[in-house]
């Protein structure tokens, strides 16, 4: 297939709370700057053996005085107040922190995994190339499938609720959807046309071998490793999760009951699912090429919304999310929490339709405030099922396309798009006459 190229304070109406632009002029101005590294945070001493190592990658971005990170890792976290200080330290105006959301990992401390993800900025930053960028997307066969079925009495149930019609697990790998059953790239090279650093942009659970007892960093492992090695290893592969709240994988290892079962996780499906997910990204890394007549600029406006809980209106949350806009063409949504797909599918239809926009959804991607947990859609939370309707820390209906409503309108105000005052009502006549 052939990939796409360029392809209160809580109030009653949950108000604004943070709003942040920065594109601003300075330093390397018509130029885009790029750092990348990458480091191993498998913690000592873990609770269960180690299968295969876990990883954290680094990318920052700069144009214009403007610099942004991402920090993306397969285990760990940070604080509001560790983002801070990474921002006051190397002048970033914002860093978000995109876990996978694998189910097999391992924390070390926090001040262990504040130490490495420190060191992975600071290497990053003194890695700074003049690139180019380029980004789109390839439609695949799917390789995961919406873990929420909705059921004869018309209600969801989660996979794992096996009835007369659907086995346990989705064992016969039904492809239920919706699902976005494409990969998203972002391609970041040298000026002499060598890749340097690649995102992976993929919507699934990372939890193909679950209660399996050891450390592993699942599917996302294979898939960057493979796709590192694709590049002689001269590249750093990111994988940064989409609207996964609801998608699970096809492949799935039906669980050991405890960590002394005899029986072995089945590491076969995640190497296969890894690699399938790798050579999709290959594919289309090797086919994106940059658009000669793009500038160079990195935008981003961050805000921030109050909502309460569904059923615990004591409940507080302030998430914090962002829109990115590189080159003035390709446009990234990143939000903290677990949205479900239908979120990711409208802003890519929505946001595709104009100015040959490319773009993007970053799930999982923490700046600041409190995580939401799971975003469900309002169809999804009347529907019910895990991360729809159950727990009582859940946010209240209808955040996520409040916030996604907010993303398309800074979106806009970002671009220039949406006006600050009333636009022009004169009529203008065939012959250039301009009547009031």
């Amino acid at each position: 297939m052939k990939a796409k190229h360029f392809t209160t304070a809580i109030t009653l109406a949950c108000a604004l709370l943070v709003t942040a632009v920065c594109a601003c002029p300075a330093a390397n101005s018509g130029k885009l700057m790029a750092g990348s590294a990458k480091i191993n945070v498998t913690p000592p001493n873990t609770r269960y053996p180690v299968h295969d190592s876990l990883y954290a990658r680094s990318l920052i971005l700069e144009s214009d005085g403007v610099r942004i990170a991402f920090i993306t890792y397969d285990s760990g976290g940070g604080s509001d107040q560790f983002i801070a200080s990474l921002k006051a330290k190397y002048g970033l105006a914002e860093v978000f922190l995109c876990q996978s959301h694998n189910h097999s990992g391992a924390s070390g401390t926090r001040e262990w995994t504040e130490e490495k993800f420190t060191r992975l900025i600071d290497e990053a930053s003194r890695n700074m190339f003049e690139a180019k960028l380029s980004g789109g997307h390839r439609s695949f066969p799917s390789l995961s499938f919406n873990r929420l079925i909705v059921r004869d009495d018309g209600h969801a149930r989660e996979s794992w609720f096996a009835d007369d019609h659907y086995r346990y697990i989705n064992r016969e790998r039904l492809p239920h959807g919706p699902v976005d059953n494409s990969v998203g790239v972002v391609r970041i090279e040298d000026m002499s046309g060598n890749p340097r650093i690649l995102i992976m942009n993929y919507a699934c659970h990372p939890d193909v071998v679950w209660n399996n007892f050891e450390v592993s960093a699942d599917f996302v492992g294979y898939a960057t490793r493979y796709t590192e090695e694709a590049f002689d290893n001269k590249i750093h592969c990111l994988f940064v999760n989409g609207a996964a709240g609801n998608q699970a994988p096809l492949f799935k290892d039906g669980g050991r009951q405890g960590a002394d079962d005899p029986r072995k996780a089945n590491y076969d499906l995640i190497e296969r699912m890894g690699k399938l997910l790798s050579i999709e990204t290959v594919k289309l890394a090797k086919e994106l090429y940059p658009n000669p007549y793009d500038g160079q600029s990195v935008k981003v406006k961050t805000d921030s919304l109050a909502f309460v809980g569904r059923f615990d209106k004591a409940v507080q949350f302030n998430p914090h999310f962002s829109v990115i806009v590189i080159n003035d063409r390709y446009v990234i949504s990143a939000v903290p929490g677990e949205f479900f797909i239908k979120f990711q599918l409208d802003w890519k239809k929505e946001v595709s339709q104009y100015n040959g926009w490319v773009p993007f959804f970053f799930g999982y991607s923490v700046s600041g405030g409190r995580s939401p947990g799971y975003v469900a859609d309002v169809r999804s939370a009347a529907l019910g099922g895990f991360g729809a309707d159950q727990g009582t820390n859940m946010i209240e209906p209808g955040a996520g396309e409040r916030i996604m409503t907010k993303q398309l309108e800074n979106l806009y105000t970002l671009t220039g798009t949406m006006r600050d005052r009333p636009g022009p009502r004169e009529h203008r006549l065939d012959d250039g006459t301009i009547l009031p």
